[in-house]
């Protein structure tokens, strides 16, 4: 953007938004290798130095992106939980949720798989963000166990087991493959997840 067509008018909350939202549009145009600090305030149409108010590095910046990432998700989980009508029903509607969560926020979904990038040592408030959506799908685990849909004991085993297969298929679809594999099945990622979902719940109603 020309410096002529610098904005400088930003109120000091819409500013740290806007950086947000530039940055998410670079990483999904170009990769997460694309940003810097400079290259956001140009797209912001903003000065060099503006980003600085906001985040002290490009880690500071990745993190943020993954907080609100993690906001996000947790409240797409919380809404399809409230609207299943069983325990194990919402177990699946977690799954669903989380793969659309990553179609419609893939930079987001990066950023959140990826600590590394987001230098989460550095940054607390990102490390720590993720834990209300494990907190939330633990206790739908320990609701379908007081349903009898799930088998009593210790949650955890399922709650990994869950949290792995959501993962595995949001990073099979980001990376390419499923997308493929789906192709030649004359399918969607959308619908095998469907699918995939309705046989976790059909083996834990059994």
């Amino acid at each position: 953007m020309p410096a002529a067509q610098t904005r400088t008018s930003y109120h000091h909350g819409a500013l740290r938004d806007e950086l947000i939202k530039a940055c998410v549009a670079l990483i999904e145009a170009e990769g997460i290798g694309a940003v810097s600090l400079r290259r956001v305030a140009r797209a912001a149409g903003v000065s060099p130095g503006a980003p600085y108010h906001h985040f002290a590095d490009r880690s500071a910046l990745l993190a943020a992106i993954a907080v609100q990432g993690y906001e996000i998700l947790e409240g797409r989980l919380r809404s399809v939980r409230a609207q299943a009508p069983t325990a194990v029903r919402a177990l699946g509607a977690l799954i669903e949720a989380y793969v659309g969560f990553a179609r419609d926020h893939p930079a987001h979904v990066h950023l959140m798989l990826r600590g590394e990038l987001a230098q989460l040592d550095k940054h607390p408030e990102a490390r720590s963000a993720g834990a209300g959506a494990i907190g939330l799908l633990t206790e739908v685990v320990e609701d379908c166990q007081r349903e009898g849909s799930a088998p009593p004991g210790d949650p955890e085993p399922l709650v990994a087991a869950i949290w792995a297969l959501s993962v595995g298929i949001v990073t099979l679809w980001l990376d390419g493959p499923l997308e493929d594999r789906c192709v030649a099945l004359g399918t969607t990622p959308a619908e095998l997840t469907s699918q995939i979902t309705a046989l976790l719940e059909t083996l834990l109603t059994r």
